[in-house]
């Protein structure tokens, strides 16, 4: 039997507050803090882009707000990356059933359609989702040994 499985990097989902502030967290740990120009030019860009400055944009800290941002725009909303984007939202959508984030599903659903995913694509992306957290919990339950796993996938 082979199995085989995508681990996506988990991409942030534009319109969810709790996903933006994971990664400005991580923005902000490792970045210098930003300066009153840079969360502005943030603001106008952001302005720019989505036709509008979202609330919950509005709330978060102006310190990571401009890395959190660089760092959508150069993954989710790219169209220069190794992953299109109907791949990134369906990706995405499916880490946010398993979150699971009420906003991110909805922003993700919505994303995939634009990019051109039929519904078909969709349920199987949130499927294959609940298949990966199914076999998860069995063999983290169950302790399976995984260099012994390893090996019988064809690994090695």
């Amino acid at each position: 039997m082979s199995v085989i499985r995508i681990v996506p990097n988990v991409n942030s989902c534009l319109r969810s507050a709790l996903l933006l502030a994971a990664i400005a967290l991580t923005v902000t740990l490792t970045a210098a803090p930003a300066s009153a120009d840079d969360y502005d030019a943030a603001i106008k860009d952001i302005q720019s882009t989505m036709g509008g400055v979202p609330g919950f944009l509005k709330q978060f800290p102006k310190a990571g707000l401009p890395g959190a941002w660089a760092e959508v725009k150069a993954i989710e909303l790219s169209d220069k990356t190794a992953l299109p984007p109907k791949v990134k939202s369906l990706i995405s959508l499916a880490v946010a059933a398993q979150i699971p984030c009420s906003y991110c599903i909805w922003s993700d659903t919505e994303n995939a359609k634009r990019a051109g995913a039929t519904d078909e694509e969709i349920q199987e992306a949130v499927a294959m989702a609940a298949l990966t957290r199914h076999w998860s919990t069995i063999f983290n339950g169950m302790q399976v040994d995984l260099a012994q796993f390893k090996k019988e996938m064809g690994g090695e």
